[in-house]
């Protein structure tokens, strides 16, 4: 994790994409017909991955935007680290299916974004942090209208478990890219 992280922090998304092409390939030589990415933040390289790779990808984000689709939400927000809220692979994917896709404020994505990595990463669950996360996602209900929040990071569902919060359905990307996954293979 923390190589793939120092090569997005460098921007060095062409050492990432052959870093995760070099395990995709190990994988393929071993017979898997299928890969995923089992994280949000190295879907910004998806793409170019998917191109090159040996066997077929499944997204995470497409996922994720299938499920919401399902859902009929038009509005959603996205909580994870910085790099999958700042990036675009979320808004591409999204908004080719007509949903919007909010994200919090500058401010709030620095604090999700430190607590992601020094605290939920880490297997730390503090009260006060989902607290904070919580009136995140109320202050994004009521000023931005979201209709559901995307749980864009994988460690998110230790500290947000429930499926909704004040009416707002949370769309644990992990659980989603799972099921997808096993949906495919059973096909």
């Amino acid at each position: 994790m923390k190589k793939m992280l120092d090569f997005i922090e460098a921007n060095e998304l062409a050492k990432l994409t052959d870093y995760i092409l070099g395990e995709v390939q190990k994988l393929a030589k071993a017979g898997a017909s299928l890969g995923l990415l089992a994280s949000n933040s190295p879907h910004i390289v998806f793409d170019e991955l998917s191109r090159q790779s040996p066997i077929p990808l499944l997204s995470i984000v497409v996922a994720a935007c299938e499920a919401t689709k399902k859902l009929g939400l038009k509005r959603v927000g996205l909580l994870g680290t910085r790099f999958s809220m700042q990036g675009r692979f979320y808004p591409d994917v999204f908004s080719g299916e007509g949903i919007k896709l909010i994200t919090p404020g500058v401010e709030e994505q620095v604090y999700i974004h430190d607590k992601y990595m020094n605290e939920l990463v880490n297997g730390i669950i503090i009260p006060e942090t989902r607290e904070r996360l919580l009136a995140i996602v109320d202050r994004l209900k009521e000023r931005e209208g979201i209709e559901g929040l995307i749980l864009g990071g994988t460690e998110l569902p230790l500290i947000l478990r429930e499926e909704a919060y004040g009416g707002i359905p949370f769309l644990d990307t992990t659980r989603i890219h799972v099921e997808c996954a096993v949906a495919q293979m059973l096909t």
